[in-house]
């Protein structure tokens, strides 16, 4: 108001002067109880502008004198808000620090100051108490919380940690229930009720958790199917085993969505193929796996595959995994399996030079294992115990073998499927509990003799001249009967032939 005054005063400064400049000054007389005054017309003017002028700064300053009190009080109100907001700050940094003490302390002090931000204080209050230890004082808090409606989601999830800190599970799930029915975002409470239910291995609500969690767009649609797909199989799992056609056939209803939701993902495929065979659908079931493999190869799917017929040849066998391989024959799995093949149709020279195109693999224990045995399918027990000596020092790697050909494809246990579950959900890896808990090693080491002796079928076969031990259907086992002793009838060896040869690179005697 005062610079308006001013701005006001030097424009009728300027009029009057410009007036008195141009020879009109005008006269002003003024009557006044006696008084008379008289004076030219530009300074009448300029008196009056001098008096209102004098007038609006006692006027502002009667009014700054009269306001002072209500200026210190906001002065001092905004000093302790700064205060109270310092204290908060310092609070939530003691509590990330884990200075439950300090914190305390500080939300004793933003208490006595922050009163225009009790949300705050009182969420301070409860995490630093929890940071403390003090749970009966973080549960008074969390609880006196729930009786505002813009912090009982905060008490509610507060009240759930207190209630795991202390090992109540119960309270807990009852606490995540209830925010999850408040609030459709709550993904911390969706992932304590999942977990609940996983624990509990009841993987019809989980599945109904997974859904709900789609419909609410808590998480998105592909980790949602993953997590779908990773419980029918649970559920498949859970009544596999069973007895009754009932319940078989659920087995094989789950299996099949899960199929559906994610026709890569193996535990589902296998299952639904295990059970279809069963029925005597071997067809459908190879082409569960079938084109599984050719979306993602995986060790699991070719030994199912492999198990589906039982009444074959070897060679019959060695061809349909071949055939197999070759769906996509780039992936790494695919050139395993042409090993793999070679030797179940005992191929032995075959399998070597599949083996060939996989020399710049990273030797993994898995690796030097299928080397080993295909090193011993032809003769080089050297070579094969060589492979076994750098698989014992390599890194492991699941292979799968494990699968119980008689009895469920993924005999795993409730913690097992849902570890699996949660895992192939979020990331879309498929692991192997078993192998993770080391319960089986070196699985794919094949065991050979500690010495050589003459009397290794290897050894005979090659001073005869005659075929090598033949290979069984299952890949790394050769328990094959011993050769017949040579007969004096027969040709004596020649030297310098093939057979010959095999014996110089294969065992030799032991010493």
């Amino acid at each position: 108001m005062i610079r308006a005054a001013f701005v006001l005063f030097l424009v009728a400064a300027v009029a009057v002067a410009t007036v008195a400049l141009m020879g009109e000054p005008g006269r002003a007389h003024l009557d006044w109880m006696g008084w008379r005054v008289e004076m030219t017309a530009a300074a009448a003017a300029l008196l009056t502008l001098f008096s209102a002028l004098l007038a609006t700064v006692l006027w502002r300053g009667l009014i700054w004198v009269i306001e002072a009190p209500r200026r210190a009080a906001l002065a001092r109100a905004e000093n302790k808000r700064k205060q109270g907001v310092e204290a908060l700050s310092r609070g939530f940094l003691a509590v990330a620090a884990g200075d439950g003490s300090e914190a305390r302390r500080l939300a004793q002090k933003a208490a006595d100051l922050a009163e225009d931000t009790p949300a705050l204080v009182r969420v301070l209050a409860a995490q630093a108490a929890e940071t403390a230890g003090d749970h009966v004082a973080a549960k008074s808090a969390y609880s006196a919380m729930l009786g505002f409606p813009e912090m009982r989601l905060a008490g509610l999830r507060g009240l759930m940690q207190t209630a795991l800190a202390e090992g109540d599970r119960l309270a807990a799930v009852r606490h995540a229930e209830t925010a999850f029915g408040l609030a459709r975002t709550a993904r911390w409470a969706w992932r304590a009720l999942l977990e609940s239910r996983l624990e509990a291995g009841d993987w019809v609500a989980a599945l109904d958790l997974a859904q709900s969690a789609l419909d609410r767009k808590i998480v998105p649609p592909v980790v949602a199917e993953r997590a779908r797909a990773a419980l029918l199989a649970a559920s498949a799992a859970s009544l596999e085993g069973s007895e009754e056609p009932r319940k078989r056939s659920q087995a094989l209803d789950f299996a099949t969505q899960a199929v559906k939701l994610k026709p890569d993902f193996a535990p589902g495929v296998i299952m639904a193929s295990r059970l279809l065979s069963a029925e005597g659908k071997t067809a459908k079931a190879g082409q569960l796996i079938e084109a599984a493999w050719k979306s993602a190869p995986h060790p699991a799917l070719w030994l199912a595959y492999r198990d589906l017929k039982t009444n074959e040849t070897p060679k019959a066998r060695a061809a349909r995994l071949a055939a197999l391989a070759a769906l996509k024959p780039e992936a790494r799995e695919s050139r395993i399996l042409r090993v793999e093949s070679g030797l179940v149709g005992g191929d032995p020279v075959a399998a070597r030079a599949a083996a060939r195109l996989l020399d710049d693999e990273a030797p993994t224990a898995r690796f030097a294992g299928l080397m080993a045995r295909v090193a011993f399918a032809n003769g080089e027990a050297d070579e094969a115990r060589a492979w076994i000596a750098r698989g014992t020092a390599a890194p492991q790697e699941p292979d799968w073998s494990d699968l119980d050909p008689e009895g469920r494809a993924f005999a795993y246990g409730r913690e097992d499927w849902a570890r699996l579950a949660v895992s192939y959900a979020e990331t879309g890896e498929l692991i192997h509990p078993r192998h993770e808990r080391r319960e089986r090693t070196m699985n794919d080491l094949p065991e050979l003799p500690s010495a050589y002796v003459e009397s290794t079928p290897f050894v005979r076969a090659a001073e005869v001249g005659g075929p090598l031990m033949p290979i069984p259907d299952d890949p790394g086992v050769y328990d094959a009967p011993a050769l017949p002793e040579p007969s004096g009838e027969g040709p004596a060896p020649r030297r310098g032939t093939g057979a010959r040869r095999r014996l110089a690179s294969g065992p030799r005697a032991a010493k």
